[in-house]
């Protein structure tokens, strides 16, 4: 009994010493609460600064090739005249990616190749295309894409959303009926549950392909924020407007959704296989990033062509040198890199 009372009398001295060491003087209290009124400042201004939109003139791009073959100057020439690598165009595109992504939320994309999720119904104003083909009147066709209506009202869609888009998803992927917001197109649009396919929301995107339609050439970025590295820099040769079977590559931002070792295709108003393009990385609709095509009865992949960087000629896919091709497809992931085509 008396070592218990022994006990309890040094806890209590403890307490009594801990007690009396803690007491801080009001100078004391004064410096602590200024110092984490500082740190709390600190932190703020931190993340207003995150917050802080990125324009084109902070993005800073060095050099830094992973792949070196066939590659282009900044600004080369071209018959009688000179092409370019569209930087400041280009730097406002990833200035665009780097500022979507400080906004969080679910990240989904729109889908439906051949129709595969059913095809989209006829929008309320619509216009036959120089396919015969439904579009809405931005030109976007209703074959392959997803129906985009008034929040609310579901009676008829208003606009058309290409397979292989970027959107947030703002309501539960439960219901039949889904609020999405654009990312590669604007504005806030009800969707058929079918067309949209999430991905997770800790995506982050850091690895862009940039394809530019008017001087026929294909640049791979990767970063993060202001910096970014030019991964590789070459010739390529975009899809052309050539009625009933040719289309130009579309103009945007999109997704690479899957790859194909060997992307097999018919030959024109036919479903016979006329050969394969190599190492292809479909991004929307039928339009892939391959190689050379390999026309039957021929069978070995084919390096490069002269055709490459001279004029569209392609089918809506993007030629490149294959090895070029074969480098994209091991880079640039399926629902994790980006492909941008500007004009």
């Amino acid at each position: 009994m008396k070592q218990t009372k022994q006990v309890y009398l040094t806890f209590y001295i403890i307490l009594l010493l801990s007690s009396c060491t803690s007491k801080k003087s009001p100078e004391q209290t004064q410096e602590n609460n200024k110092k984490d009124s500082l740190e709390q400042v600190a932190k703020m201004q931190k993340e207003a600064e995150r917050q802080k939109p990125v324009e084109a003139s902070d993005i800073n791009l060095k050099k830094d090739f992973l792949y070196d073959k066939h590659s282009l100057e900044d600004t080369y020439p071209y018959k009688d005249t000179t092409r370019n690598f569209q930087w400041d165009k280009i730097k406002e595109r990833l200035a665009y990616v780097v500022n979507f992504q400080k906004k969080t939320g679910q990240y989904a994309i729109l889908q439906n190749y051949k129709n595969k999720n059913r095809e989209a119904p006829v929008v309320k104003h619509f216009e036959r295309n120089a396919y015969t083909r439904v579009s809405d009147s931005l030109g976007v066709e209703r074959y392959q894409s997803a129906p985009l209506y008034v929040v609310g009202e579901t009676d008829k869609p208003i606009r058309y959303g290409r397979d292989g888009s970027l959107v947030r998803l703002l309501s539960s992927d439960t219901l039949d009926m889904v609020k999405i917001e654009g990312i590669s197109f604007d504005g806030t649009w009800d969707v058929p549950k079918r067309y949209v396919k999430a991905i997770s929301d800790s995506t982050t995107f850091n690895h862009v392909v940039v394809v530019d339609v008017r001087n026929q050439n294909i640049c791979t970025l990767e970063g993060s924020g202001k910096d970014w590295t030019i991964r590789s820099m070459n010739p390529a040769t975009s899809g052309r407007h050539k009625p009933p079977h040719a289309q130009e590559t579309p103009v945007g931002l999109f997704m690479i959704q899957e790859h194909k070792s060997k992307m097999f295709y018919y030959k024109d108003g036919t479903t016979t296989i006329d050969g394969f393009a190599p190492y292809a990385s479909r991004f929307t609709n039928g339009a892939y990033i391959h190689g050379i095509p390999v026309n039957k009865p021929a069978t070995a992949i084919i390096e490069y062509s002269s055709s490459l960087g001279t004029v569209p000629r392609s089918h809506m896919c993007v030629r490149n040198a294959s090895s070029h091709a074969k480098f994209i497809y091991n880079w640039a992931k399926p629902m994790n890199a980006l492909v941008i085509v500007i004009d």
